[in-house]
């Protein structure tokens, strides 16, 4: 299995990270390794429960972001405001684009949430998404094994989109070699992918039942796109 470090490009870069199952499991646990090095945020939207061990700041000014950063050891989140209109539960509404890299005066790295997938495994782009930053970006494609072999309709957010991108009806399943199309096609993950930035394909909640499909699935991978990293990892728990 891959280590959290391998999906970070150099210091003074932003991660930004798409697609579907695991995102924010990644971004926190990027966060708990790099700490204080590191700041955190959205460019769409996060659940309100959705803070980890993080310090949240709400639209922090540029002098009391400087002061909170390396405050303890524990990284920054700052989402622009709460909205509380939601039904169920607030949501941090996300920074504007070109907010993440201004940061990297101050910590090493910058990570960004920069897609929504309602808590979905696997989804295709609409042609607004996803919400890249602007700056020096390196794109993380992020999919749940639990996807797999399960049913386009029920397990993906977007199924028609998803179908349309990978050839098949929403009624079908997403076999491994579909889901490789997926995340190898410029109307999938690569979809807003900038020139210059690397693009790195994450695996998420792999454990040995779906081990099979998950090998099935970087095969393919490698077939389509024999030069993209694909970056295998283990359930992490909520925000772990």
């Amino acid at each position: 299995m891959a280590e959290i470090a391998d999906l970070l490009g150099g210091p003074g870069r932003v991660t930004a990270l798409v697609g579907g199952g695991g995102k924010t499991t990644l971004l926190h646990a990027i966060g708990a390794l790099l700490g204080p090095k590191v700041i955190l945020t959205t460019t769409t939207r996060m659940a309100a429960s959705e803070v980890g061990n993080a310090r949240l700041l709400l639209r922090p000014s540029p002098s009391e972001l400087a002061a909170n950063v390396a405050l303890d050891n524990r990284p920054l989140l700052v989402w622009d405001h709460l909205d509380h209109s939601v039904a169920n539960e607030p949501k941090g509404v996300g920074v504007r684009l070109d907010t993440p890299a201004s940061w990297l005066e101050l910590v090493d790295h910058v990570v960004v949430e920069a897609d929504g997938s309602r808590g979905l495994p696997a989804k295709a782009p609409a042609p607004h998404e996803p919400a890249l930053p602007e700056g020096p970006v390196d794109v993380v494609a992020v999919i749940g094994a639990d996807a797999l072999d399960r049913v386009i309709a029920d397990q993906c957010h977007r199924p028609l989109r998803l179908a349309a991108v990978v050839g098949c009806s929403p009624f079908e399943r997403l076999t491994p070699e579909r889901a490789a199309v997926l995340l190898t096609h410029q109307r999938g993950a690569l979809q807003g992918v900038p020139d210059g930035g690397s693009f790195t394909i994450a695996v998420t909640k792999v454990d040995d039942t779906s081990l099979p499909l998950v090998n099935r699935l970087v095969a393919s991978i490698v077939e389509r796109s024999p030069t993209t990293p694909v970056r295998l990892f283990q359930d992490m728990g909520r925000f772990a």
